[in-house]
Parts: structure tokens; sequence; C-alpha cells
């Protein structure tokens, strides 16, 4: 059974997803300081909410700092829907600086007519690079996404998943080295969603 260590900085849907993790048989164990990370296999970044009060409440938590050194001594972590927009290097939500653990911005949906923002509802993913998260045979797999913002990863590779916003591919997902994070949300995603954080989950225990 893994350790989940589910990062709580007060601004995330915590108690859906460590339901969704639960299910599938892990250890959920809540992270509020760095010295909770001890004890964890792996880490899970949610998020809802603005790019800048997420940072600055991970810098008032002093996680900033625990969660760079963790993803640096190879512990894994996922990131879902803020928890992948945080990963970066900034973000045109606002001024701060984000964790700076992948190479890159965070964007604006563009302003599209008769596309409303947030983009909101049930979406197929498209493919892109395959990871242990989504294999080359799970890119029509249907999420839940609620968004405003996408990742725009300097290195177009790592991208496991884009979703189609009005006729233009978007980051839907990615991952490097040990870093993996949903744009959607696997928790609110049924079966495939299930499934997806199962996936993750192998991976984590053959770490």
């Amino acid at each position: 059974m893994s350790r989940i260590g589910l990062i709580d900085y007060g601004m995330g849907n915590l108690h859906s997803v460590q339901r969704a993790f639960e299910r599938l048989g892990a250890e959920v164990l809540p992270v509020d300081a760095a010295s909770a990370m001890a004890g964890c296999d792996a880490l899970v970044l949610p998020g809802v909410g603005a790019f800048d009060p997420a940072m600055q409440r991970l810098r008032q938590a002093d996680l900033e700092t625990a969660i760079q050194r963790s993803c640096a001594a190879g512990r894994p972590l996922l990131g879902i829907c803020l928890g992948l927009q945080l990963l970066f290097e900034a973000s045109d939500e606002g001024e701060a600086t984000g964790l700076a653990l992948l190479a890159g911005g965070v964007r604006a949906l563009p302003k599209v007519p008769h596309h409303p923002i947030p983009h909101m509802g049930w979406a197929p993913l498209l493919p892109a690079t395959a990871s242990p998260l989504l294999p080359a045979d799970h890119h029509d797999d249907w999420v839940y996404f609620v968004h405003s913002y996408a990742a725009d990863p300097r290195d177009p590779a790592i991208r496991t998943a884009l979703v189609d916003w009005a006729g233009t591919p978007v980051t839907a997902a990615v991952w490097q080295d040990s870093i993996a994070a949903c744009q959607f949300h696997p928790e609110k995603s049924g079966p495939v969603g299930e499934a997806m954080l199962q996936r993750w989950l192998d991976w984590v225990a053959t770490q």
C-alpha cells in the first residue's frame, strides 16, 4: 500500500481527492508542513482558485522549498488542476513566480466567440507523448475540466495529453521524470479518472 501525501495549503478539494485514492487502497496522509512529507512515498498537489494566492499560501506554510527538494530527490508528485499550473515558472493569471519544477509558463485560454471561459465540462483527451499516466491507447478518454488557463511547456514533449479548445489543442496533462500533472480532475472523471489514478499508483509502487 502506497502512502500518499496530500498537500494541504487551503486551496484544494482535498476530500474528493482523498476519497478517490482511498478507494484504490492507498493510505492518504495530510501534508501541511515540510516535516509531514517524511513518511510519504509520493505527493499530490491539488488546487482550485488563483495562481498568486496559491503560491502565497505554499510559501507561508514553508512548503515551496520542501516540494522542490522532494522532487529533486526523485519522489513522485502528481499535480491536479491548479496544482499543474503551480509547477511551472509563472502564469498570465498573476505576478508570482511558480514552483519552477517544469520549464515554461501558463497562458490564458484565448477568447473565442461562442466558447465561454472557463472551459468547463467533459472533453476527450488528444494524443501526445505516451507516459505511465496516459499510455498511447488511452488518448480518447473523456475527462472533466474546469479551467481558464493552460500550461505552455518550453519542451512540448512533456505533454502527455492535449484537449481541444475552440479548435486549438492545449495542454491537458504533463509528465517529466517523477512529475505528473493533470489540468483536468481525475477524481471527478468517473471510471476513466479512477483508472488513471490507479496507473499512477502502480507506477509509484515501482519507484
